[in-house]
């Protein structure tokens, strides 16, 4: 018999929205849930940047397909230890390794048609709401969706990092200038922001972001490093913690530098901190749409397209980078 509620989360697939999921996390931790969470192997470590989760179980599954004989192995691995299952993102195979493995009760959100995968499901609103009143209210409480996401690194995590990479705590600015979703997201102007800066920069994102970081570093030469793709995601969210100030796009790496409670610059274009705010009071947000002096309105956004419809990219464009360095 098992003492505590013994519950496994199956998280997101992107940073961002892992990091949107903490406070639900907390509250279920606070009501005495022994949390385990299965994730992706590149959204792992944001729940290892979360004190109350006990196990972290990166899941081997692909993008694309059921991969049916890799979860009905996990499952049977899984078979008996768990109470709940709290199943977070919205598609029907997310929802197949807790059926599979008989966890007793499966609660999420109604999803892609999901009857009889889970036990209990909420509807799908009609208007989303923001990313983290959407993940709380499958605690079946009310009030979570005013929490703000935390995460925490040891000292010692942090100052090793640092170490590593001869920096000195809050000495530098992290630039994140990548984001998944496309380049109307993406401001264009982070190399000449780079050039203006009178600290160290350090250019954090993925492999695939490596060749961007590179132009950017070359226009800002023995001011700018480039480590996109040559580190750790523990290690970025180690700089990231440690960082002076965090300049990025709408992207997962601004909500972790938001939970971390680090100053930062958050710059939107085709997207709307309306719904995917950076959220903490040590973080400003720029978009020209709120922008009383921007001229004229920016009546197309926002648009939340990849590419920019109208082919002028005005809502990034137009913000430059002494605005940003005066914020910095």
């Amino acid at each position: 018999m098992l003492a505590l509620t013994q519950s496994l989360i199956i998280a997101p697939q992107w940073i961002g929205d892992a990091v949107m999921t903490e406070p639900l996390l907390r509250r279920l931790r606070e009501r005495g849930d022994r949390l385990t969470v299965g994730a992706l192997p590149w959204v792992a470590p944001v729940y290892r940047a979360m004190p109350q989760v006990h196990e972290v179980i990166e899941l081997p599954f692909r993008h694309g397909g059921l991969q049916l004989a890799a979860r009905r192995r996990i499952a049977r691995e899984l078979r008996g230890r768990f109470h709940v299952a709290y199943v977070l993102p919205n598609s029907l195979k997310s929802a197949l390794l807790p059926f599979l493995a008989s966890i007793p009760r499966r609660i999420g959100y109604h999803g892609e048609a999901r009857i009889g995968l889970l036990t209990h499901r909420l509807k799908n609103p009609k208007d989303r709401p923001p990313m983290v009143a959407y993940y709380s209210a499958l605690s079946g409480e009310s009030g979570l969706e005013q929490d703000r996401p935390r995460l925490v690194l040891p000292d010692a995590h942090v100052a090793q990092a640092l170490e590593h990479h001869g920096l000195q705590r809050g000495g530098y600015v992290v630039v994140a200038p990548g984001a998944e979703y496309g380049p109307a997201k993406r401001w264009p102007h982070f190399g000449a922001l780079a050039a203006l800066l009178d600290r160290p920069v350090i250019l954090l994102g993925s492999a695939k972001e490596a060749p961007l970081c590179e132009e950017i570093a070359a226009q800002a030469p023995g001011r700018a490093r480039n480590l996109a793709g040559q580190t750790s995601l523990l290690e970025a969210f180690a700089l990231i913690a440690g960082a002076g100030h965090v300049v990025s796009n709408d992207s997962g790496l601004m909500h972790v530098a938001a939970a971390f409670g680090v100053r930062q610059v958050a710059l939107f274009g085709s997207s709307s901190p309306l719904h995917t705010p950076p959220l903490s009071d040590s973080a400003q947000v720029v978009w020209l749409k709120q922008d009383p002096d921007y001229q004229p309105p920016l009546d197309c956004a926002p648009c939340f397209q990849r590419e920019c419809p109208l082919g002028h990219f005005r809502c990034l464009n137009d913000v430059t980078p002494e605005r940003i360095r005066a914020l910095v």
